[in-house]
């Protein structure tokens, strides 16, 4: 991202003749720390980016948009579970959860192997042993690919009522 940022940056230069020096001076940048973004050595900000263009009368527009991700049916079905558990997670429910959940641990740790299997069972016993309900609310409904491997071996199965699973999954 900030070779990107740096980019932006020397073109805006360029088109407008603009040196370090000048673009010091006009900016109150020192001319080091300039230099020092244009290499990448610093970590050039959006905001300073942005500071840095107007000086030579462009503006920084930064564009943010939805991204749907690349998840299997079985991924998204188990998502949309997970995320209906973490409607329903707090403390009182984690605790009403635990022992359900240690069992479940259990029988994951005796039936499981090879990595990230493995490890996962274990990340998922130090969340529930923590009550981290922040880390477990991050697990449930993260899409990152660390998340859905998470959830491959999740010990949440059988804490939703059937009637609300079929309603979890048919959308509604």
């Amino acid at each position: 991202m900030s070779s990107r940022r740096a980019q932006l940056l020397k073109e805006a230069m360029v088109q407008t003749g603009t040196t370090q020096t000048l673009l010091a001076r006009v900016s109150g940048v020192h001319q080091p720390s300039i230099s020092q973004f244009l290499s990448g050595r610093t970590e050039l900000s959006d905001e300073m980016l942005g500071r840095l263009l107007e000086c030579m009368g462009f503006r920084l527009q930064v564009v943010r948009r939805l991204v749907e991700p690349e998840l299997t049916r079985s991924e998204r079905r188990s998502w949309r579970l997970h995320r209906q558990l973490s409607a329903h997670l707090s403390q009182q429910t984690l605790r009403e959860w635990r022992p359900r959940l240690e069992a479940q641990l259990d029988r994951l740790r005796a039936g499981v192997s090879g990595q990230p299997h493995t490890r996962n069972v274990e990340r998922w016993s130090e969340l529930v042993g923590a009550g981290d309900l922040l880390g477990l609310r991050r697990v449930l409904t993260g899409l990152d690919r660390d998340s859905v491997q998470m959830r491959e071996v999740s010990p949440m199965g059988g804490l939703l009522s059937q009637d609300e699973r079929t309603l979890v999954l048919a959308g509604g």
